[in-house]
């Protein structure tokens, strides 16, 4: 394993990361929880983000593809609410917690009234995501949990009216199962949702507008609107806005985001640039030589994206697992089904059966594996390492030894002072007070 962290004698390309290795962006360190609710459907401005939103739309994450945050949460917090008085009116929990059941006119439609705003409002994510599993003929986590609260749903229903001939009152286990089921994905996609902001972190170092030049003028223009070929200025403090070469001047330029290293780099006529880096100093001309999602920073951004959208083999060991549940569960059932029927308890198959298809769903078994990559993902990312694939990750756990080449950078990519040396008739403190003053200036 090996870092990029080069120090400042690079004058070479900076293609976008193509190897294994972990990348140390400093800015992408940066946080931007702004878009968190929104997990997938970060832009800044129309750039960067729309190049991968055209191979990454949702940012699809499994079962979660066309979900957000924000959607789990709020369906979360209106099923809890709705869950508290069907648990309330529960005989089961009444008789185990030793309280009278509230009763007025009506007080029995209590639990199927609220029950069934919970089945349809907060079980419709599973329901769909159970149905794609159908079409799709791969079975996984999705049935499992629609399979479960539809049963218990139509059970309790068939009690409740009367229909069946059993009891098979499922309203606060219903109630619970999709509450406890949608804190857990919210929970997910609050994780998967911070892991992203190294993409909105990226996208941010991109600047809206770039100084094109035409016939010895300079014009604002959009930065979508640059071709391969443009002269664009780039201005002391500016970012440059797409990779190029610099025709005219010379620059220190700070190119923390692509190599780590946190001391400017000097770059001179005919040397490249990379969009997002910043000209400290001076101003030069740079000749646009890529654009769009040929940047080098579109690359990186891809290499982020693709890393979340990865599967790691405890994750598709998970998957499968899953899957091979969704069988056992139905054999389970209808072997349960068939004995009962035999021994002549049809009663009791009907319930038996009905009770192993709604305690057969592990929601743990998918939700561990994916909370557990994507915090770990997230909290790499806020420390400005950007993990190209989980699988790397995963292999993180057998490498003992970790070798650097002779540029390699150690660094925290911010300057410190270490100590203050004054000179005679000037104290350290009006040295400091004097240099704090020029920073701001």
């Amino acid at each position: 394993m090996s870092t990029p962290h080069h120090s400042g004698d690079h004058h070479g390309d900076h293609p976008a990361p193509e190897t294994d290795h972990t990348h140390h962006p400093d800015h992408a360190s940066h946080e931007h929880h702004a878009d968190a609710d929104t997990h997938g459907q970060a832009m800044h401005h129309g750039h960067p983000h729309s190049v991968l939103d055209e191979d990454h739309q949702v940012h699809g994450h499994g079962e979660h593809a066309g979900h957000s945050t924000a959607m789990f949460r709020e369906r979360f917090w209106w099923s809890l609410i709705l869950s508290i008085p069907v648990v309330i009116f529960s005989p089961m929990v009444a008789h185990l917690l030793g309280y009278p059941l509230p009763a007025f006119p009506g007080s029995t439609w209590v639990p199927p009234v609220l029950d069934t705003i919970i089945f349809v409002y907060g079980g419709t994510p599973f329901l769909k995501g159970g149905w794609k599993e159908v079409k799709s003929r791969q079975p996984g986590m999705m049935l499992l949990i629609a399979m479960a609260i539809t049963v218990a749903f139509v059970a309790s229903w068939v009690t409740t009216l009367g229909l069946g001939g059993f009891d098979l009152d499922f309203w606060w286990e219903l109630a619970l199962l999709v509450t406890i089921m949608l804190l857990g994905h919210w929970l997910e996609m609050r994780a998967l949702g911070g892991a992203s902001s190294a993409l909105d972190a990226l996208a941010a170092l991109l600047p809206d507008e770039a100084e094109k030049v035409i016939d010895g003028t300079t014009r604002t223009v959009d930065i979508s609107e640059l071709v391969v070929g443009d002269v664009v200025l780039v201005r002391a403090g500016a970012r440059v806005p797409a990779d190029g070469t610099i025709l005219d001047g010379a620059a220190e330029f700070d190119e923390a985001m692509i190599t780590g290293e946190s001391r400017p780099v000097f770059r001179d006529t005919g040397d490249r640039v990379v969009a997002g880096t910043v000209a400290t100093d001076n101003t030069v001309r740079v000749r646009v030589e890529a654009t769009g999602g040929n940047t080098a920073l579109a690359g990186i951004q891809r290499m982020v994206a693709d890393a979340q959208e990865s599967s790691s083999r405890a994750q598709a060991l998970a998957d499968r697992a899953a899957a091979l549940l969704f069988w056992f569960a139905l054999i389970s059932a209808l072997i349960t089904a068939v004995v009962w029927t035999a021994i002549g308890s049809p009663d009791d198959a009907v319930v038996r059966t009905v009770t192993v298809l709604v305690i057969a769903c592990p929601h743990a078994l998918g939700l561990a594996i994916p909370l557990v990559i994507a915090i770990s993902t997230e909290r790499a990312a806020k420390s400005g390492v950007l993990i190209k694939d989980r699988m790397a990750l995963e292999r993180m756990r057998t490498i003992d030894v970790v070798l650097f080449d002779k540029t390699g950078t150690l660094t925290e990519g911010a300057h410190a002072v270490t100590g203050v040396a004054a000179t005679v008739g000037v104290t350290e403190g009006e040295l400091l007070a004097l240099a704090a003053a020029a920073e701001a200036d």
